[in-house]
This record gives structure tokens, sequence and C-alpha cells, in this order.
């Protein structure tokens, strides 16, 4: 804690996750797998590169903060989809 804020770390870094139900189940970072125990948060944002096209999607990004764990450690996790090329981010850990 800094000054009674809670600091989380920023990745950016690739994770291949398993949904069920449009939501995520768990997710792979650097060789573990971190089941996901409940979902704290979920929002959407747009991105900001978009120009709008006759035919273009919207290409939206799904946050996800969940509370995850592995053998090894659990936390909160944030976790980022962009919806066009369905890749997704670890975006910020705290724990």
């Amino acid at each position: 804690m800094l000054g009674g804020t809670v600091v989380g770390r920023y990745y950016g870094a690739h994770v291949t996750v398993v949904e069920a139900e449009g939501r995520p189940t768990r997710f792979t970072w650097e060789g573990r797998v971190y089941g996901i125990r409940r979902i704290i948060d979920h929002w959407v944002t747009l991105r900001r590169d978009w120009t709008p096209g006759a035919d273009s999607q919207v290409p939206e990004r799904r946050h996800w903060r969940v509370e995850a764990g592995s053998a090894y450690s659990q936390g909160v996790y944030e976790l980022r989809q962009d919806t066009t090329t369905g890749e997704w981010l670890l975006s910020r850990v705290w724990g």
C-alpha cells in the first residue's frame, strides 16, 4: 500500500483464456494455469484508434477484474480481450 492506495503492476502480457458462457474461467500465464474463483468487475471500452466504416465491427475491449490463483500464487488480475482480434492480455496484477 502506498498512501492508502493499493498499487497494481502493469503487464500487457499475452495470455490464453478459457471461457464459458462468455466469461473467463481460467487463464494461462507464463506456463501456469490460474483458475478464476470470482469475477470482481467487468466493463467494456472502445478502442481509441477506431474509425467508423460501412462494414466495420465496433472494436470493443472487454475488461475483467478477477480473483484467481494457481498452485503457486493467488491475487487479483485484470484481463482484457480485444473483440476484433480475439486476443487476450493480462493488463494488471494486484497481490
